[in-house]
């Protein structure tokens, strides 16, 4: 509390960054604020989990990857301009140009129209817990982009977390193997892994949006874009007609856009504006763990030994790969 402690050895700043840590690790778990960040960022991370659970559910209805998108994005529409509106009401917002609304409609495109419609397409050959695994190792792509657009070097230690990854989705892909059909497989787990390729470069320039325009501003109007874009998608190749489903369908398109689309959006903005985006980061990687559990409890999906090592090598590989050396 003096300061005395702080120049011993004569490394002033290794024991400021130090006491520094040790207070905001005091402040995190004894601030009410604090607790509240930390229980919406798990809210988050199983409403998020809870995504391909509600998409399993709802296919043995009969209902086809782009209506059933369609529904949810529908539904999440008004809550994300709503969204938007409120934070130019909030603040006065720089205002947009060309080029920044070339840019919304890119990240919309990418990072929730494009990687949306893969997942939903892939969840029709394939478990919602190889599915989240799969998804979950978008850090890796952003890693290796970055390297090929970005000429930011890998290191060894990257290259490690990575093979991390990759074993582990391996071991994933060997256990529903062995459970069900090969091609569905497949055919699943790439779309998927397309999936979460469309999301790594949604990433990469979303990076540069926030700095300009905010990150609430950039996740109402991408999310705004991307809702409009599965609407043109639905109505180009079906017809309106199938927007009216049995109540079931309809139930489970409300709790996807409530429950795993509109609210967890705002619970991880919430939470990293409280803790910060490290501590939320590392919470979200429950999410592999949620959706295993739900796939076995709701979906009777079968939980083998290698899914549980596949799945401990992904959240490790992504953990690690995530850390700053």
């Amino acid at each position: 509390g003096s300061g005395e402690f702080l120049i011993v050895g004569g490394r002033p700043a290794r024991y400021t960054r130090r006491l520094a840590f040790a207070a905001r690790h005091l402040s995190m778990t004894q601030h009410p604020g604090s607790r509240f960040g930390f229980l919406l960022a798990v809210l988050g991370a199983v409403g998020f989990s809870f995504k391909a659970i509600l998409i399993k559910l709802a296919y043995p209805y009969g209902v086809d990857a782009i209506t059933l998108l369609a529904l949810r994005m529908g539904m999440a529409l008004p809550f994300f301009v709503a969204l938007g509106w409120a934070d130019r009401r909030r603040r006065e917002p720089v205002p947009l140009i060309g080029r920044d609304i070339e840019l919304m409609l890119g990240l919309g495109f990418a990072g929730y129209y494009l990687s949306s419609y893969l997942d939903f397409l892939g969840l029709q050959y394939i478990s919602a817990a190889l599915e989240r695994l799969i998804l979950f190792a978008y850090p890796t792509l952003v890693v290796v982009l970055s390297a090929i657009f970005l000429g930011k070097p890998i290191t060894l230690r990257a290259i490690g977390c990575i093979a991390l990854c990759y074993a582990g989705i391996a071991l994933a892909v060997t256990h529903d193997l062995q459970a069900g059909v090969g091609r569905s497989v497949w055919v699943g787990g790439a779309l998927v892994f397309a999936s979460a390729f469309s999301y790594a470069l949604y990433l990469m320039g979303n990076g540069q949006a926030v700095g300009r325009l905010g990150a609430a501003r950039v996740t109402a109007w991408a999310s705004t874009a991307a809702c409009v874009l599965c609407l043109i998608h639905f109505a180009a190749t079906r017809p309106l007609a199938l927007l009216i489903q049995p109540a079931p369908v309809m139930f489970l398109a409300v709790a996807m856009a409530l429950f795993s689309t509109v609210l967890p959006v705002w619970m991880i903005s919430e939470a990293i504006r409280r803790l910060g985006a490290g501590p939320v980061s590392l919470i979200g990687t429950l999410g592999p763990v949620i959706t295993i559990f739900l796939g076995w409890m709701i979906l009777a999906e079968p939980i083998g030994l290698f899914q549980l090592l596949g799945g401990a090598l992904v959240v490790a590989g992504v953990v690690l790969v995530g850390k700053k050396g």
